[in-house]
C-alpha cells in the first residue's frame, strides 16, 4: 500500500515538474512626462487677454514665467465664470486657478492658497450723477455682483452689522460687464476690486469710486486641495525668486502705477477726440510709426497737442508733435504747422530715441524711457539712470527711473549731474498720461474688432477681444 502510494506520489510530482509555469506580471503604468502647465484663467483687464501682439496680463506674465521655471510650455484655458473655474480645479482638468481672486476663508476650505501677488481694496461703484452713497446700509438700491465672487463673502460679513443690505448675484456677467451696466445707467451699484476699477475708468469714465468695503485684500492663485504638495512647494520657491528678482514691482508699476491719477475732464475729451480728430491723421500715424505701435504716436501726439496741427507753446515748441525748431531740422522737417510732416518728424525722432538707449534696457520697457527722452531730453535720462545707479537702484527699470527723476528738480541732486536741472515730475506724467491714452486707444479698436465679430456671428466665448484692459503698456 506504502509503495503503491509513493510510485503514485512520484508520478505527480514528475507530472508537475513536466508543467511549464507562467507567473503573470503586472505591467507598470506608464507615466507620460509632463509638459504642460495648464491654467484656468478668467477674462480681465489685469488678468488674461489675447491680442494682434499677443497675450497679456499680470496673471498671464506671471504664469508664463512659472511654466519657464517648471521647464513646462504654458496653457492659458479660460473659462466664463468662477463656478466653472473651481470645477475644472476639482476635476483635474487644470494645474492651478490664476485668475485675478481674492484670499478668502471659503476659498481656503475649498482649495490651497499660494502667496499673495499684490494687495486690492474692494470698492462700492456708481455712476457720476447718482447721490454719493455715503451709508452702505442706506443705499437707493441692491448692489450686483458676480456669482461665487470674494465681493459675497465681504457682503455677507457686512449684512450682520447692516441688516438693511441686499444685494443679487449675477452668474454669466463678469467684472467688466457689470461696470459698463453701471456706467450705462442700467444698474445702481458694484463692487469691484480698485485695480479693476482704475484700468476701466479710462474707458468708462462715468464710473465713481465710493465706499471702501475691505482694505488690502490680497490677490492669489488656487491650488488643489489634494496632491499638490510638489506644485506648491515649487511656487512657494518660484514666488520667493520673482519677488527677490524685483518681478512683481515690475508688473504693479506695468498694470496698476499708471491708471492711478484720474482726471475725469481729460478722459472724456480724449474719448471725443478719438471720434473727432484722430480719424484724420490715423493714417499717417500708422505710415510713419515704424517700429512704434501706431497707438502709442498717436497717444503722444495727443499729450503733446491734443492733436491741434496749430499748437504751440511759449519756449518755442510747435505743432501737432510740438517739435523745436533745431528738432525740426534734425529730422528734416521744413513746415512744423503741418501735422503730416509734424507726424513724420516726431515719429523718427522718437524712434531715434529708441535707438539710442542703451541694450541693458529691456524691451517692454524702452518706450517710456524713449518717452522721457523725448520730453526733458536724453541726457538727463542718462543723469536719472547714472543717479538710479549710485542710489543702488536698477538704471534700467522704468519703475525706479521714475522715482528718481523728480530728484533732478532738487539741487542736492541735479548739482552733481551733467545736465544739471530738468523738471523730471513733468517727465513722469508725461510718460503716464501717454500709457493711459494708449490703453484707451487699445480699448476702443477692440471694442470696433468685438462688433465686426458680432456682426459676422464668429464671436465665441473663447475668441472675444480682450486686449481692451490693455495690452497694458507693453
Amino acid at each position: 500500500m506504502i509503495k503503491r502510494f509513493f510510485v503514485a506520489l512520484c508520478c505527480i510530482t514528475l507530472l508537475a515538474s513536466c508543467q511549464k509555469v507562467v507567473v503573470e506580471q503586472e505591467k507598470a503604468p506608464i507615466i507620460k512626462p509632463r509638459t504642460q502647465l495648464v491654467v484656468g484663467t478668467l477674462f480681465g483687464p489685469q488678468i488674461y487677454f489675447s491680442s494682434g501682439q499677443g497675450d497679456s496680463g499680470y496673471d498671464y506674465e506671471m504664469a508664463a514665467r512659472f511654466a519657464d521655471y517648471l521647464k513646462l510650455t504654458l496653457h492659458m484655458k479660460p473659462y466664463n465664470n468662477i463656478n466653472e473655474l473651481y470645477r475644472a480645479l476639482r476635476h483635474g482638468e487644470i494645474d492651478l486657478i490664476a485668475a485675478g481672486l481674492a484670499d478668502t476663508p471659503s476659498r481656503r476650505e475649498q482649495f490651497r492658497v499660494g502667496p499673495p501677488l499684490y494687495r486690492v481694496n474692494q470698492v462700492l461703484v456708481y455712476k457720476q450723477g447718482t447721490p454719493v452713497p455715503k451709508d452702505i446700509n442706506k443705499l437707493q438700491g441692491e448692489i450686483t455682483v458676480m456669482t461665487d465672487s470674494s465681493f459675497v463673502d465681504t457682503l455677507t460679513t457686512l449684512q450682520k452689522s447692516n441688516p438693511n443690505l441686499t444685494w443679487n448675484q449675477k452668474k454669466d456677467t463678469d467684472s467688466e460687464e457689470l461696470l459698463s451696466l453701471i456706467a450705462s445707467g442700467e444698474l445702481l451699484y458694484t463692487i469691484s476690486d480698485s485695480t479693476s476699477l482704475d484700468i476701466n475708468r479710462r474707458f468708462m469714465p462715468e464710473l465713481r469710486e465710493g465706499l471702501i468695503l475691505k482694505k488690502k485684500q490680497p490677490v492669489v492663485w488656487l491650488l488643489p486641495p489634494n496632491n499638490s504638495d510638489q506644485l506648491m512647494s515649487q511656487l512657494l520657491a518660484f514666488w520667493h525668486i520673482e519677488k527677490r528678482n524685483g518681478t512683481l514691482a515690475y508688473l504693479d508699476e506695468k498694470y496698476f502705477a499708471h491708471v492711478a491719477r484720474f482726471d475725469y475732464v481729460d478722459t472724456r475729451a480724449f474719448i471725443r477726440a478719438i471720434d473727432n480728430k484722430l480719424p484724420k491723421y490715423r493714417a499717417s500715424f500708422e505710415k510713419h510709426a515704424d517700429k512704434i505701435d501706431w497707438r502709442k504716436l498717436a497717444a503722444t501726439a495727443y499729450q503733446e497737442s491734443h492733436w491741434n496741427p496749430n499748437a504751440r507753446s511759449p519756449t518755442g515748441v510747435r505743432g501737432l508733435m510740438m517739435l523745436t525748431l533745431p528738432t525740426a531740422k534734425q529730422v528734416g522737417i521744413k513746415n512744423r504747422l503741418d501735422p503730416f510732416q509734424s507726424i513724420k518728424g516726431g515719429a523718427k525722432y522718437l524712434n531715434s530715441m529708441l535707438e539710442r538707449l542703451p541694450e541693458s534696457i529691456p524691451e517692454n520697457q524702452r518706450m517710456w524711457f524713449a518717452l522721457a527722452s523725448y520730453n526733458i531730453g536724453f541726457g538727463h535720462v542718462e543723469d536719472a539712470r547714472k543717479l538710479a545707479d549710485k542710489m543702488g537702484l536698477n538704471p534700467s527699470a522704468w519703475r525706479d527711473i521714475k522715482e528718481v527723476l523728480p530728484l533732478l528738480q532738487k539741487r542736492k541732486y541735479y548739482k552733481n549731474t551733467r545736465y544739471g536741472y530738468a523738471r523730471g515730475n513733468e517727465a513722469v506724467h508725461y510718460v503716464d498720461s501717454i500709457r493711459r491714452y494708449y490703453d484707451t486707444l487699445v480699448w476702443i479698436d477692440n471694442q470696433n474688432l468685438l462688433l465686426e465679430l458680432k456682426e459676422d456671428g464668429t464671436q465665441t466665448a473663447d475668441n472675444r477681444p480682450q486686449v481692451s484692459k490693455s495690452e497694458q503698456s507693453q
